[in-house]
């Protein structure tokens, strides 16, 4: 039998014959690599160089207009069943996508070096890390992968080591929107994309194998791979608990990685620690609890609205070694972007002159590359190879209504129900319009690369007599009062929530009980030195059950769309909440009135 390197040497092989490169070149990931790549994209136009003196070692990105965000509808699941990738997904037969792709990877890369990547989703010695090689001919995406991926080396060793490892074959092509496409072949455990330079689309390593091929794998193999954040919330006593949260896309999912702590709680010695903001790998430990890693070793983050009042610790670490992608730049050439409350740009994202009337200075989902550990709260624990314990999964959308602020899912089963009924307006993250309530199932819409039924089934299938699973949460930051205006403050605020969430974990806060799920009185939470008034407390944490009774209905609409794969267990939760409901005495006195 063939080992992983030289079944690698062949893919490398087969893969320039078919692209026709000028040069292959092997990456290692050294930092004289890294700078001769730089110096390169600077000398062709692929990079900019910002103000050494503000932003020493940043570099600015743009982009082609027409490739500015993931694109869901040319990103495809090819297996050889179309029910195994479900309605969730766009399908193709793999034999159609090999000959489809492969006819526009046909040359694309004459007079192009072919960078072979060799990278590590996780820490390189955690049993939990899985291996990948892409290959490209973009530098960009070499400089990117660098910082989001332990990239190189130890890498190839550690793929020697497995013995396996995921195939990713990128190109830019032509930058042309009627020739790209995305391609994942689970069954291969391969990815082809042309057609992109843009990140989720072209950093292969990020969200088409960490996610789309990683929750194949976690489900084959009997873990979970999950598009969270992972924060550490360290009390006053010096202890750390660890909680998993799932928001879409540019939905506050970095701001709340990176919280920092009202000033209240700072002085009480309250800590919040980043593991990691985006992706969250989670395997049974042999305690019976969830452990999890960060697959990432770098924030791919937006930039529009990050300043020092949304995410402080987000603008500190930006300020050196950064890759920025279309945002706008300053007349002393510093990066600007809507949101940031000092300076003026004179560029916009496409190297304009900035004319507010032709569009924002920098894209709505303008992003910035950088290593995790310059964050000012990163973990240790992000290197640590057991990974972390979970005491609570947190699930969470943009809802200007009907959901309170928290609330406690009551089971297991319930909270897998709750993750999967998860709504959010859409955000400029995807291409297509902006501001629409879409259902989300657990933020995996975009990136579960198999039938959400079977996903759903997989996430039962860890409710075992065994375990000790941590308890399932959901929140809500975007609830809105008559006037329009947010009823919840949000940002640093956000850790009172937290603490009577982990109250509830350690069975030490109080809520009451409703049809959805347990719901905490104004007085469970720590609201001291908070200016929210009684009544803006009471409409947050409100469970209207009426309301509630057209979303269970709906939730049972959108869980019937997925057919006869969809798991009875959790039809009859969804059953179970529309029959208390339909009991409450509430709703049955408001419906006699009506």
């Amino acid at each position: 039998m063939a080992s992983s390197l030289e079944s690698l040497n062949r893919w490398v092989e087969d893969v320039a014959r078919l692209t026709e490169p000028a040069e292959i070149y092997w990456c290692s990931g050294s930092d004289g690599e890294n700078r001769l790549l730089i110096e390169k994209m600077l000398a062709n136009g692929d990079l900019h160089a910002l103000n050494p003196d503000t932003h020493p070692g940043c570099h600015l990105h743009r982009s082609s207009p027409t490739d500015v965000a993931r694109v869901e509808h040319l990103t495809y699941i090819c297996t050889s069943n179309r029910d195994d990738a479900g309605p969730n997904n766009h399908w193709m037969s793999p034999a159609e996508a090999h000959d489809k792709i492969d006819a526009l990877f046909a040359g694309s890369m004459r007079g192009r070096t072919m960078y072979v990547v060799p990278y590590c989703m996780g820490p390189i010695d955690s049993p939990i890390s899985r291996c990948g090689v892409e290959i490209t001919d973009s530098p960009y995406v070499v400089a990117n992968m660098r910082i989001m991926t332990r990239m190189g080396a130890n890498a190839l060793n550690r793929i020697e080591q497995d013995g396996s490892f995921v195939k990713g074959l990128h190109s830019t092509g032509e930058l042309d929107p009627d020739k790209r496409l995305i391609m994942h072949f689970p069954e291969e455990l391969s990815i082809k994309s042309i057609g992109s330079g843009y990140g989720g689309n072209a950093l292969l390593g990020k969200k088409c194998h960490a996610l789309r091929i990683g929750s194949w794998q976690a489900r084959s193999e009997g873990w979970l791979a999950e598009h969270m954040l992972i924060v550490g919330i360290e009390n006053p006593q010096g202890e750390t608990r660890y909680i998993a949260a799932a928001f879409p896309s540019a939905c506050g999912k970095t701001n709340l990685a990176m919280l920092i702590p009202p000033q209240s709680y700072r002085e009480a010695g309250w800590k919040v620690w980043t593991v990691g903001d985006d992706i969250c790998w989670m395997t049974p430990g042999e305690d019976g609890r969830l452990w999890a890693i960060n697959p990432e070793a770098g924030y791919f983050g937006v930039a529009p609205g990050t300043d020092t009042k949304t995410n402080p610790n987000a603008l500190k670490m930006i300020q050196r070694n950064t890759i920025f992608t279309n945002v706008g730049v300053t007349a002393d050439n510093q990066p600007w972007w809507e949101g940031l409350s000092e300076g003026e740009p004179v560029k916009d994202w496409q190297g304009r002159d900035y004319d507010p009337a032709i569009g924002p200075a920098a894209h709505p989902n303008a992003r910035f590359t950088v290593s995790a550990r310059q964050c000012p709260s990163w973990s240790e624990k992000a290197e640590a190879a057991q990974g972390v314990p979970i005491s609570a999964i947190v699930f969470g959308g943009r809802r200007p209504s009907l959901i309170p602020l928290v609330f406690e899912a009551k089971d297991w089963a319930h909270g897998v129900l709750v993750g999967a009924a998860m709504g959010s307006e859409t955000t400029a993250a995807a291409t297509g319009a902006v501001g629409v309530l879409r259902r989300d199932s657990m933020a995996m819409k975009p990136f579960c690369g198999y039938n959400f039924a079977d996903y759903f089934a997989h996430w039962l299938s860890f409710d075992k007599p065994d375990a000790k699973l941590p308890k399932i949460f959901h929140v809500n930051w975007f609830r809105k009062g008559e006037d329009g205006k947010f009823l919840w403050p949000g940002f640093g605020e956000n850790l009172r929530v937290l603490e009577w969430i982990l109250g509830r974990c350690e069975e030490t806060a109080g809520a009451h009980e409703t049809a959805v799920g347990f719901v905490p009185d104004a007085a469970d939470l720590n609201l001291d030195g908070l200016d929210i008034s009684a009544v803006a407390s009471q409409q947050l944490l409100d469970v209207d059950t009426e309301g509630w009774r057209s979303e269970v209905e709906a939730i049972g609409e959108y869980l019937e769309g997925f057919g006869a794969r969809m798991p009875q267990r959790l039809k009859d939760e969804q059953r179970r909440i529309a029959d208390a409901l339909a009991s409450d005495p509430v709703s049955n006195a408001r419906a006699a009135n009506g």
